[in-house]
């Protein structure tokens, strides 16, 4: 069994990647539109070099190589990231939701507007799941897949309503999207969710202290750490209080990008 102070670095290496990394892709993306070409070649580096650490320590099962592959993981989730707040990859539907839409109309519309990012997510997920079943580091695959899971729950609650949507990190160019955010409202599901997910960190903690290797330690405490930021990002979906603040560095290069377009003929 490993002992508490093990969880502490993940929490710390987690916790900090989470903050940064965030805040890098509001950065990149509220910047002037003449600079996204730019953005996404980087990303599209990231994302390359993500899937090289991943490969690298496939076969490894050290921390270090733990804590690699869990970056790779992120750094391929940065490369979806950006390509879709950038409106590269978004959906085949472009157009605010009707205010007539209901029901099914409204979800199918909601859908399509999200549909090319979706798909290039679950593709991305089942291919790097499939190479993590012949290798013995899956960390990286495991970071990908849960951040899916994670976000698939934010974008299903926002869909049905909830109290607080701080929306200051959504660009100008994908506003239309919020026509299909639900009422300020309590739904259901954002506490059912929420506690779903503290029951997956309380079983990855579990799992951490079971743990008989350092790997094994390491990969389920930084899954852990990352469970547990996921349900602080819906518990700020359920109060009042704008999460964006977190990230006023980054949200300078949307006032300096909101100044520039307005100058603009």
């Amino acid at each position: 069994m490993v002992m508490m102070a093990s969880l502490a670095l993940p929490f710390v290496v987690v916790t900090l990647l989470w903050f940064v990394s965030t805040g890098l892709v509001a950065m990149i993306n509220h910047r002037l539109r003449t600079s996204f070409g730019r953005a996404l070649v980087i990303a599209s580096l990231c994302g390359l070099s993500g899937l090289g650490l991943l490969v690298l320590t496939a076969h490894s099962t050290t921390s270090l190589a733990t804590y690699v592959s869990f970056i790779g993981g992120l750094l391929i989730w940065s490369w979806h990231e950006i390509s879709f707040l950038t409106g590269a990859v978004a959906g085949s539907h472009r157009n605010p939701c009707p205010a007539e839409a209901q029901g099914w109309q409204r979800f199918s519309l909601a859908t399509m507007a999200l549909l090319h990012h979706e798909i290039a997510l679950a593709m991305t997920a089942g291919l790097l799941l499939s190479l993590a079943s012949v290798t013995a580091n899956p960390t990286g695959a495991y970071t990908f897949a849960l951040l899916l899971i994670f976000r698939l729950s934010s974008k299903l609650n926002i869909y049905w309503g909830v109290p607080n949507m701080s929306d200051e990190l959504l660009p100008s160019h994908l506003a239309y999207l919020k026509s299909y955010f639900g009422p300020r409202q309590l739904h259901p599901m954002l506490i059912l969710s929420t506690l779903m997910i503290l029951g997956l960190a309380a079983w990855f903690t579990l799992a951490a202290f079971k743990a008989v290797t350092a790997h094994d330690a390491t990969m389920a405490g930084l899954l852990c750490c990352l469970c547990l930021l996921a349900a602080l990002e819906h518990l700020f979906l359920a109060i009042p209080f704008r999460d964006s603040a977190l990230w006023g560095w980054a949200m300078a290069a949307k006032e300096k990008t909101n100044l520039g377009e307005g100058v603009q003929p």
